[in-house]
């Protein structure tokens, strides 16, 4: 399958000689800046109860001959916590019309598993924010919403987070952070469910919301806006499942706050215990005008039913009709984890921030660049290589 020429691989996170390690790649663009920003969790080990803080590096982009990506060094988040607490699942978004980056994650009590909340139906984690403007240097303050957003309502959560990935500014204005809870009435971890949510503003980012749950079992999601023939906006959420091999989407109007439609999808295969995985839409190139839908969505995470190898990115041309993901670019052969797309529509790339690695994905964090061509290329050279095989 198509493959990008290496140089198109920059290392953005790397596992240190110390023993510190990069793992929740999330990443946004700014087109004002023309800037990528990308986040992530430090760990002392590749384990989820050794996150510590979230770590982030700018990318500047700029076009002469050909497109380049300047890199900040690595900054640490130190606002970004509670005392007691480790800084989990990076979901920035940026509000466009006051210019204003929220950066969402969870602090979780240290020492407290996911599996220990579930088993006691006790959540010990927390929702927090902290912001800045495009330009500036300096993070907030740590904000925790979790009183105020989410209120009496948590006693009935075993636990839950953010994203991890991204969140988006639907075409209205509201922003949408992509979420899931597990509810404390199941407290065995081996049969317990998570369900997909998210939390939105309409006021800029001033006060925000639960949506409703998706019914089905559904966790680590990202969300989408996509726009039919007609001109109307709906919400697209792509969700990480367990036991069930395949990734599950749902739909609802945008202006809804709740999901009316949701199904497995047999073409984005998910391994045992599941990956995390990245969507985000695009509008319908000139040159396929007139196909019957007003976006497409692309959609990145391991092709591999064994475990976390060869991250694909899969183009879905015709999101209202189900079935219609097509055969992916293999963009990382070999060890990929979670990853994390942008469009840099401004320059014609898109970008994937990813776990990859030789021998494992905790090794890096690695941004890889790629176009709309490369994807739509794709299907023909996978089908070519299955006949050679």
């Amino acid at each position: 399958s198509a493959a990008l020429p290496s140089p198109g691989k920059t290392p953005i996170f790397q596992k240190t000689p110390e023993g510190l390690v990069y793992r929740i790649p999330s990443l946004i663009y700014i087109e004002d800046s023309h800037t990528l920003l990308a986040f992530a969790e430090e760990r002392t080990s590749p384990s989820d109860n050794h996150a510590k803080s979230l770590v982030s590096r700018e990318g500047k982009v700029s076009a002469d001959k050909t497109i380049e990506v300047m890199w900040s060094p690595l900054q640490r988040l130190e606002s970004a916590s509670l005392p007691g607490h480790r800084t989990m699942n990076p979901c920035p978004v940026y509000e466009k019309s006051s210019k204003t980056i929220f950066l969402f994650f969870i602090c979780v009590e240290n020492g407290i598993s996911e599996q220990q909340q579930i088993i006691t139906g006790k959540n010990a984690a927390r929702l927090c924010c902290v912001t800045r403007k495009e330009g500036e240097q300096e993070w907030s303050a740590v904000n925790d919403l979790t009183e105020i957003v989410i209120g009496a309502e948590i006693a009935q959560w075993a636990t839950f987070a953010v994203g991890p990935g991204h969140g988006i500014q639907l075409a209205s204005g509201r922003l949408v952070i992509p979420a899931y809870r597990y509810p404390g009435t199941n407290r065995n971890p081996l049969s317990a469910r998570p369900y997909a949510f998210y939390f939105y503003s309409d006021d800029m980012g001033k006060i925000w919301k639960l949506s409703q749950k998706i019914k089905e079992e559904s966790g680590e999601c990202e969300m989408a806006e996509t726009v039919d023939d007609s001109g109307q906006t709906f919400l697209y959420c792509n969700a990480r499942s367990k036991h069930k091999n395949y990734r599950l989407e749902a739909w609802g109007e945008s202006e809804e706050v709740c999901f009316t439609e949701s199904h497995l999808v047999p073409e984005l295969v998910e391994s045992w215990a599941g990956c995390q995985g990245s969507v985000v839409s695009l509008p319908v190139p000139e040159s396929h005008a007139g196909s019957g839908t007003g976006s497409w969505l692309l959609f990145s995470h391991p092709t591999s039913t064994k475990g976390r190898l060869d991250l694909g990115i899969y183009l879905n041309k015709n999101p209202f009709q189900q079935s219609s993901w097509e055969q992916p670019l293999v963009l990382n052969p070999g060890p990929s984890g979670y990853s994390d797309l942008a469009s840099c529509a401004d320059y014609g790339f898109f970008a994937c921030l990813v776990e990859c690695g030789e021998e494992r994905e905790t090794e890096q964090i690695a941004l890889l660049r790629f176009s709309l061509d490369d994807v739509l290329k794709a299907p023909e050279e996978y089908l070519e290589q299955k006949e050679n095989e």
